[in-house]
């Protein structure tokens, strides 16, 4: 064997699994399909799309990724320290609700009280504070939450960064000095384009770090390909330079493998290890059927203000709760998001979808310099309010492998709509908040063309797929995180989770790790 545990992804649940096993002695490779990434690259992806967008197949070797299948759009990232590199660096815990959701609380396991120390190390390893700082852009949204009859609901965001003195480098503050070197927050507003100052806390700031200093082995430019069980026991992974073709790999072997490449990677990899390679023949039916999206819709606000600059503060720093089981939180965004401002059109309510799209174009008709005055604007990004709106229902989509338009007719993941629960691409808590968030900043609202037109769903929070379960019938990975039908073989990451968080779920997924961590290492 080559390791004692290989590790696909370095992500949230990756980061976690290779620190937690490197501190127990074992021998860790993690490995990540994207670059490690410098200062430099980030400043970069934040200036510039080319240098922001991963598309390797046209040369693009950045950060962010846009995946649309036909019912969702889904963002991401890529790159050591996965996800964390992109994120706003929210770290909530979810409401009661999600913890006695129906679909996973049957398996024998307090998840509210097992998983409380958990979170509490996860907030510990990733920094989590209150953002000190409070803007004009978090006084629009107060006004917003007030206005809806939430304002109690309303305060500041907590968050994953290190805010010290602004621009001011110290020694690590977090790791009695093993960490790296950490600079105050410039208040910036561009987290989600990556942070070249070491002031989020993503994990190369954290757990990665940390692992490396214990003998992990972090490889980049590694996207794995096909996992194979091995006769004698354990595991042997394939992989390719996605940035490099004629560039080959040994195959790796391991009595351990821990899928964490995020719903996307993890589920195409078993799809195509079940179905198309037929090297994992025993995995579970259950496989993508139910996927949520985080129940989430984006709503766009743009200050007529041309002079206006709202971008001082971390790229989320309030949020507020207008009933139960929704959560709204304001977005900044870095130039390079500017691209953006294209999807960009005129505030529309009402179900159903075709009813909706019409009334789009015709608002277009009637008043197109109004509705267009987002996709002409200048300095966008210095002018723009994102309202990031999620729930935590009953939503979801299912996944399958195969071919269509959206693949390009190339094998991959296609979508396809729950009946009775599909998710939803209009939340009318959404369109109330922006037209309030409007009286205050003086701005026009926008809903996403994506959502109003083609009904498509847009997410940053991607869940489900391969998750928890009693048994093979219902999920594909038992309560310890391993595959039904293959000792050895673990998922770790945002697939597992089998219900929509309602807020942002990094925090989740991490203490989730930290306790398939416990569970695996003893």
């Amino acid at each position: 064997m080559d390791y004692d545990v290989l590790i696909i992804g370095s992500g949230f649940g990756g980061s976690v699994s290779a620190l937690r096993l490197a501190e127990k002695g074992y021998k860790v490779a993690v490995l990540e399909q994207g670059r490690r990434v410098a200062p430099e690259d980030l400043e970069r992806a934040r200036q510039s799309a080319l240098h922001l967008f991963w598309m390797p197949a046209l040369g693009l070797k950045g950060i962010f990724t846009q995946t649309f299948l036909r019912h969702v759009n889904i963002v991401g990232g890529v790159g050591v320290g996965g996800g964390s590199l992109v994120y706003a660096a929210v770290l909530l815990e979810p409401g009661t609700a999600f913890f006695g959701d129906p679909v996973w609380n049957g398996l024998g396991v307090d998840w509210e009280s097992e998983l409380k120390p958990h979170y509490a190390t996860a907030a510990r390893m990733l920094g989590r504070t209150t953002n000190p700082q409070f803007s004009e852009q978090d006084e629009y949204l107060r006004k917003t939450a007030q206005a809806l009859g939430a304002g109690d609901t309303f305060g500041p965001a907590q968050l994953g960064i290190y805010f010290g003195e602004e621009g001011v480098t110290i020694p690590d503050p977090f790791f009695e000095g093993r960490g790296p070197d950490r600079t105050g927050c410039k208040l910036c507003g561009a987290c989600l384009g990556g942070c070249p100052y070491g002031s989020k806390n993503s994990l190369d700031q954290n757990y990665l770090h940390l692992a490396e200093g214990l003998g992990a082995h972090i490889l980049p430019e590694r996207k794995v390909t096909l996992i194979r069980p091995l006769e004698s026991g354990g595991y042997e992974v394939e992989m390719v330079n996605p940035l490099h073709r004629n560039r080959k790999y040994t195959p790796l072997r391991a009595p351990r493998v821990i899928l964490a490449a995020g719903v996307l990677g993890t589920l195409a990899l078993l799809f195509h290890c079940r179905d198309v390679a037929g090297s994992l023949p025993q995995v579970s039916p259950a496989l993508g059927q139910v996927v949520r999206t985080n129940s989430e819709a984006i709503l766009g606000i743009l200050s007529e203000r041309k002079d206006i600059d709202l971008r001082r503060g971390p790229a989320i720093s309030s949020h507020f709760y207008p009933n139960d089981y929704t959560h709204i939180t304001q977005n900044r965004l870095p130039h390079s998001y500017s691209f953006m401002k294209f999807y960009s059109g005129p505030l529309v309510d009402g179900d159903p979808p075709g009813r909706r799209a019409r009334q789009v174009l015709l608002e277009f008709l009637r008043h197109p310099w109004h509705n267009s005055a987002s996709m002409r604007a200048a300095h966008w990004y210095k002018r723009i309010t994102l309202l990031s709106v999620m729930q935590q229902l009953d939503n979801q989509i299912s996944l399958r492998f195969g071919r269509s338009l959206f693949t390009l007719f190339r094998q991959g993941l296609q979508s396809s709509l729950a009946p009775g629960k599909q998710v939803p691409a209009y939340l009318p808590v959404g369109n109330q908040a922006a037209r309030a968030f409007v009286q205050h900043n003086g701005g026009v609202a926008h809903n996403s063309l994506l959502e109003s037109v083609f009904n498509m769903s847009v997410t940053a929070h991607i869940l489900g797929g391969a998750q928890i379960a009693a048994s093979p019938s219902s999920g594909v990975i038992d309560a310890n995180h391993q595959v039904f039908g293959y000792p050895g073989l673990y998922v770790v990451d945002g697939s597992a989770i089998p219900a929509n968080v309602g807020v942002n779920p990094s925090l989740t997924i991490t203490a989730l790790a930290e306790r398939a961590m416990q569970k695996i290492t003893g």
